[in-house]
């Protein structure tokens, strides 16, 4: 268990710089982070099928200048380890209910993302001007060590949230285990209305002829994906 708490606390890490400090290849966009977590975390599936709707829900998202968007990456990581945590104390993998239920428990997490992000920006800018300075005078090094000084709170501080919802899955999980079966089942439903929601959010505002269509697709996708996962169970 503390192996993939360690493991999924690096991976939020290292997403949260790939999302602003470096590379930026979309390895942090929500689908592909969220799968990672869950193959670190043994349960593939919940990685997948939580990233696809925190994928839809911040499709239309993106950083315009000093407006940026919520943080895409924390929820769907965090989300994906919480699942798989449960899972694992449940003794098998995350099932539909489990991901609707940590859906419902990280998806604030895109606006406190944010909010520390934005933070952690006003802390960088001070070693922003030191690099610069350093840059000027011709001490290469000096400014590298400026940039990794500025970097190093992000991965540290989004790891530990990503690794605490990793930690946290057995207890959680024990209160899943106290819900009524209706309500159980209701979480279960809920994960495909999850799907219709974050895909009539993707394509709000959207002037694409087709965009209902799009919506409906996507939502029939999401549907039929949870019916396929309750079938080979």
């Amino acid at each position: 268990m503390w192996m993939q708490v360690v493991l999924t606390s690096v991976w939020g890490g290292l997403m949260a710089l790939e999302r602003r400090a470096f590379l930026q290849a979309m390895v942090s966009r929500p689908l592909v982070a969220g799968t990672v977590t869950g193959l670190l975390a043994d349960d593939v599936q919940a990685g997948l099928f939580i990233g696809l709707v925190f994928e839809l829900l911040h499709l239309g998202g993106a950083s315009l200048g000093g407006a940026h968007a919520e943080h895409d990456t924390l929820p769907a990581v965090a989300g994906a380890a919480l699942a798989a945590g449960m899972g694992r104390a449940s003794g098998s993998d995350a099932t539909p209910a489990i991901w609707a239920l940590s859906i419902l428990v990280c998806a604030p997490f895109g606006r406190a993302g944010l909010l520390l992000e934005n933070q952690l920006d006003l802390r960088a800018r001070k070693y922003f001007g030191r690099a610069l300075s350093a840059a000027d005078a011709g001490n290469v090094r000096a400014a590298a060590r400026q940039n990794l000084r500025a970097m190093w709170p992000q991965f540290i501080f989004y790891g530990l949230i990503c690794g605490a919802a990793s930690a946290a899955g057995p207890e959680v999980e024990v209160l899943e285990s106290w819900m009524p079966l209706p309500l159980l089942r209701g979480l279960a439903w809920a994960y495909p209305a999850m799907g219709v929601a974050a895909a009539a959010v993707a394509v709000h505002g959207s002037h694409a002829p087709k965009r209902l269509r799009i919506a409906l697709l996507a939502a029939g996708c999401t549907a039929a994906a949870m019916f396929a996962f309750r079938e080979l169970a």
